[in-house]
């Protein structure tokens, strides 16, 4: 176990001290916290900045004059004619003499500018919402009736806890969480398990692991280069979430003056950006955080190990990174199947047979289990999960041990599977 350690310290700190380590730890919380910042600031300045339209209603069959209801900075005035030399109207609406709502014709739109997809749908809501009302109103309802029906519902989940209360349903933001650690573990997966294989590669190539094997055991030495890189990934990933935690703190407070201005312009029936971004910002400060990282480092580490341990074994059965790739798709396909199929199961049915047992399945469940995570799966399933990623673990761990201690030493062949079976029953 000291000689593990030692040469995990040595993986470790050879690493960390890299000028490349340093200048990625600290570039790629600042490219977020830029990237945080100027999708806030879009959205922002596009609220702010949004003046308000006016739109000439030119109604020759008569029907929606003075019935179209104003949106949100959009206004209808109501012409008999084009005038399009006024610098004050912004596009004009020309409704055909033959309209009609039971038998509607073509509506045409005129601007200066090209008409926006959210000027548009705005334009068709009023017109459908006219419409609906004329008809009604038609079958004998009076205004004052259709106005009443109108509501603003807002929808406050609960579940209920371990311990039988209810308490706020945060799924959505969880399910973000989930969704972002997922992909945290499946890309450190393959950028340090490739790391480890590398560098089996180049002691092997380099003949220097032919002096480092003279005083430690070839599995000593896997082991080694495996927790030490798994170390740097951490040590990586906390450094990532610490600063950027702290830049979008940063961010959100420069432009909480902002929000509170939208907020109180935007109507409440309105979906604005306090509405859209609200829940983005509440995902990154979240008391689940604290819940997603202790499950997020327990997948990390065993997902890694899991397989860091056949990139291992893959690196020192081969002499060159081409001679890699017939072994590196059935190692890495579980993998990415999980990752390509975790949302699309996960959306129909998260509790489904597919869904646990991916979930529950070693090679699959440090990414599905982490998105099914925000649906609060049985305790015995996650505790399967776990179990059966440790006994994978220990057992391809195991397997990959006996590669590593002949193919460490195996220069100048290309070895098959049936070699590498070979190698894993040899005593």
């Amino acid at each position: 176990m000291h000689k593990i350690w030692l040469i995990s310290k040595r993986e470790y700190l050879s690493r960390v001290k890299k000028k490349s380590f340093i200048i990625m730890t600290l570039l790629a919380p600042v490219l977020i916290g830029v990237f945080y910042a100027i999708i806030i600031g879009l959205a922002v300045n596009q609220k702010t900045g949004e003046k308000n339209k006016t739109i000439a209603v030119i109604d020759s069959s008569g029907i929606f004059e003075n019935k179209l209801e104003n949106q949100y900075r959009l206004q209808f005035v109501y012409f008999k004619n084009e005038d399009f030399n006024s610098e004050k109207i912004n596009g004009w609406l020309i409704i055909p003499k033959d309209f009609t709502v039971d038998n509607p014709k073509q509506i045409i739109f005129k601007s200066k500018e090209s008409a926006t997809v959210d000027l548009k749908n705005k334009i068709l809501n009023a017109i459908n919402t006219s419409g609906k009302n004329i008809k009604l109103i038609e079958k004998g309802l009076s205004k004052e009736f259709l106005d009443s029906l109108k509501m603003n519902v807002t929808l406050h989940t609960l579940e209920i806890g371990d311990d039988g209360k209810f308490v706020d349903s945060q799924a959505e933001i969880n399910l973000g969480l989930g969704a972002v650690f997922a992909f945290f573990i499946y890309l450190f997966i393959f950028l340090y398990g490739v790391q480890v294989m590398r560098g089996v590669m180049e002691e092997k190539t380099n003949r220097i692991v032919e002096i480092i094997i003279s005083s430690v055991k070839p599995f000593q030495l896997m082991m080694g280069k495996i927790l030490g890189i798994a170390l740097v990934g951490l040590t990586q990933f906390f450094i990532w979430v610490i600063l950027s935690l702290i830049l979008m703190a940063v961010v959100s407070t420069s432009f909480a003056s902002q929000f509170a201005e939208i907020s109180q312009n935007i109507p409440q029936n309105n979906t604005g950006i306090s509405s859209k971004l609200a829940p983005l910002i509440d995902m990154f400060f979240s008391a689940s955080l604290v819940y997603f990282i202790m499950f997020f480092v327990f997948y990390f580490i065993f997902g890694y190990l899991l397989y860091s341990s056949m990139f291992a074994a893959i690196g020192s059965a081969v002499d060159s990174e081409s001679d890699t790739q017939q072994f590196m798709l059935p190692v890495t396909l579980p993998l990415v199947i999980s990752f390509a199929s975790a949302f699309s199961i996960l959306s129909t049915d998260p509790h489904g047979s597919m869904a646990t047992f991916m979930s529950i399945f070693p090679f699959t469940s440090p990414i599905i289990m982490m998105v099914r995570i925000p649906f609060n799966p049985p305790i015995w399933q996650i505790a399967a999960s776990m179990f059966s990623l440790i006994a994978a673990f220990i057992i391809l761990t195991w397997l990959a041990g006996r590669i590593y201690r002949i193919g460490i030493l195996m220069t100048g062949k290309k070895p098959t599977y049936k070699e590498l079976l070979k190698w894993m029953l040899m005593k």
